[in-house]
């Protein structure tokens, strides 16, 4: 699959609207009902909005959303007490794929009671149908089911905690990973493993700037990383211009890549808790280097099987002194294992330190080997295990297979 790095913001004020919250942002959202709301003067605000990136090798991830649930006790099961749910009525199906570059889709709002609150869960319609959660494979006509597990339908428990104060608005941001989400099943079959994260902050953060458009045709992917890790990613638009929104205060090396260009990395960028920065501009739009590329496959095994999680790829590299780096990652299939790193680039990696001063400078990165990765397979639950100086240089790398074990 193409790595498109999908994510889905979620703005919740005290309103509940976060209903919609579900996964997914199609245009306006819809107003649910909620449960009686609690006296003015304990009250505050909750609204929810969506906001995704592009997922790998899909034009649209379509997931059906009911109801959004929030609970002050991160411990409360489904039917403990304390739940104030936001219903859909009726469910609303959402292309997760239209919320791009930092849009945000504005569900609604509710009045909620002033508190902490510990848990959030987004709960999806059943795909009894086959019709309600589906997905666009690239090229496709066609939507093909998405698998959903039976958990959708109690609520996705999302990780994080917001609060909300009496006569005051609270917003918080869901991130809906459609790339990791979304995984194959063997025989063409494609299932649901969700993979969100919840920010408590609707400030539009983060960091801006522009591609040169001649890249613009070959899957541009941008995204932001700390540790090797990708926090949040996003594709240009039509001009070129991408923005990765929503983003907790700190500093970010940004990856951008694309499937005939080297990978281009600019390390420390610094993100504040309000306003944006910027790397480029579309006076001086940073310009890819082409490049070969080449793939690297194998199979992931997980000793004992899970039922619940999934493994994952990375190909990394290390810029010397500098920062570890994604440069493309995929979720192994669910039936096989199997897994394909495709569009690897063979040229060294251009590479800049953030300055205020624009344009960047990129030089060819010193301390990397070109066309050598370092690659990394990791599940929830199983130790991680990595091989290091694989190489792309003379020829494709097969059979490059990993054993997980807890």
């Amino acid at each position: 699959m193409k790595q498109q790095l999908t994510k889905i913001g979620l703005v919740a004020g005290s309103a509940l609207a976060a209903a919609s919250l579900v996964a997914c942002g199609g245009g306006g959202g819809s107003s649910g009902s909620s449960t009686t709301p609690p006296p003015v003067s304990t009250a505050g605000t909750l609204t929810v909005a969506l906001t995704d990136a592009p997922a790998c090798g899909f034009d649209a991830v379509n997931v059906t959303v009911s109801k959004v649930r929030v609970n002050k006790s991160a411990t409360a099961s489904d039917t403990d007490a304390g739940w104030v749910d936001v219903t859909l009525n009726p469910a609303r199906k959402i292309d997760l794929l239209k919320l791009t570059n930092g849009v945000l889709d504005t569900l609604g709002q509710t009045s909620l009671e002033a508190g902490h609150y510990t848990q959030v869960r987004l709960v999806l319609d059943s795909n009894a149908s086959g019709t309600a959660n589906t997905v666009l494979p690239t090229g496709s006509k066609t939507e093909q089911p998405l698998d959903t597990p039976s958990a959708v339908q109690s609520g996705i428990k999302l990780t994080g905690e917001f609060d909300v104060a009496a006569g005051q608005r609270s917003d918080i941001v869901i991130d809906f990973d459609a790339c990791k989400s979304v995984l194959t099943k063997g025989n063409g079959k494609y299932a649901l493993k969700p993979v969100l994260r919840m920010v408590p902050s609707a400030v539009n953060n983060g960091i801006t700037g522009v591609i040169a458009t001649a890249a613009l045709a070959n899957h541009v992917v941008v995204s932001a990383q700390q540790n090797g890790k990708i926090v949040a990613s996003t594709a240009p638009d039509s001009t070129g211009a991408f923005n990765l929104s929503h983003l907790t205060a700190g500093n970010y090396d940004v990856v951008i890549t694309s499937d005939n260009s080297a990978a281009s990395v600019i390390s420390a960028v610094p993100v504040t808790a309000s306003g944006t920065t910027a790397i480029s501009t579309t006076g001086a739009p940073i310009a890819l280097a082409l490049s070969t590329t080449g793939s690297i496959s194998g199979t992931v095994t997980m000793t004992p099987p899970s039922a619940t999680e999934a493994a994952y790829v990375a190909a990394k590299q290390t810029f010397g002194t500098g920062p570890t780096v994604t440069i493309k990652y995929q979720g192994a299939d669910l039936a096989t294992g199997a897994y394909t790193l495709a569009n690897l680039p063979v040229a060294a990696p251009q590479y800049a330190v953030y300055s205020s001063t624009l344009p960047l400078m990129f030089n060819a990165a010193v301390g990397v080997t070109p066309a050598t990765y370092t690659v990394e397979a990791s599940a929830n639950g199983y130790a991680t295990k990595s091989v290091a100086g694989v190489s792309i240089a003379t020829a494709n790398q097969t059979n490059l297979n990993f054993a997980l074990a807890p």
